[in-house]
């Protein structure tokens, strides 16, 4: 057992003899190793490591697989009764502070797997309703200048290309209109940024990752729940994030 409390493969002496098992307990080999001439079933002492070894290797092997068999996290509820809002998360994600959001959270593992909510200033904000914005693929294409305007870049050779992949509206629970939108933005920066020639400069990827908006209205503010994941990641972790978006809410605040 490890301090992690999971338990791993083990090898232990027997008398002359050696018994290998994997982290379940199962018995993966034993063996005798002798000690002398005339010893039955000798192994030589090389063999018996290159079998302690594999058995170590084997079973943290078959550790990780089951690791990364384990079910989904899980949401967690975040409940805002400041600014009126309530949406769910994946239960592992962090809280950054200071990163110029309302809330900002990210996965710990992978950072480019963010979420963070925007609103608009209550003094300069007079929308009703979302439909304020004009029907969803307007929405969306001022969603996508937006971060375009975010993620503008003074380097040389670099190249953003962007595509709106979906936009729908839906009527939660609430009563109330929502609309969702889907982005890709794709990141191209040149290897060689001091080249004199056009011809020099060869342009890679950087990065490649879904831009997913919900936008909603409350308080006479415009509300958007922001989640950002490498494209590669979104097609793993699909159904969770879809359910992080259907999960977004506003409400009233009391006077």
């Amino acid at each position: 057992m490890n301090i992690d409390g999971s338990s791993r493969g083990s090898t232990s002496l027997c008398g002359c003899g050696v018994v290998i098992r994997d982290h379940q307990g199962r018995l993966i080999y034993a063996f005798s190793v002798g000690l002398g001439p005339g010893t039955n079933n000798i192994v030589p002492r090389r063999n018996a490591v290159a079998l302690m070894l594999s058995s170590i290797i084997f079973s943290q092997a078959d550790y990780r697989s089951n690791a990364l068999a384990q079910p989904s996290v899980g949401l967690r509820e975040y409940l805002d009764t400041f600014d009126g809002y309530s949406f769910n998360y994946p239960s592992n994600w962090i809280k950054v502070r200071g990163a110029g959001a309302d809330i900002f959270f990210r996965d710990p593992f992978v950072l480019d797997e963010n979420l963070s909510m925007e609103i608009s200033s209550p003094s300069s904000s007079t929308y009703k309703s979302v439909e304020d914005l004009g029907p969803p693929k307007a929405a969306a294409e001022k969603v996508l200048k937006q971060y375009l305007t975010e993620f503008m870049s003074t380097r040389i050779g670099v190249r953003r290309e962007a595509d709106i992949l979906t936009t729908s509206s839906r009527v939660a629970d609430d009563g109330r209109v929502y609309y969702q939108v889907e982005v890709n933005i794709k990141s191209y920066a040149s290897s060689n940024e001091l080249a004199v020639m056009p011809q020099e400069r060869k342009t890679r990827l950087e990065w490649d990752r879904r831009y997913l908006s919900v936008l909603g209205v409350e308080n006479n503010q415009l509300y958007e729940l922001r989640l950002q994941t490498p494209e590669n990641v979104f097609l793993e972790e699909e159904n969770d994030l879809r359910q992080v978006m259907d999960s977004f809410r506003v409400f009233k605040l009391s006077a």
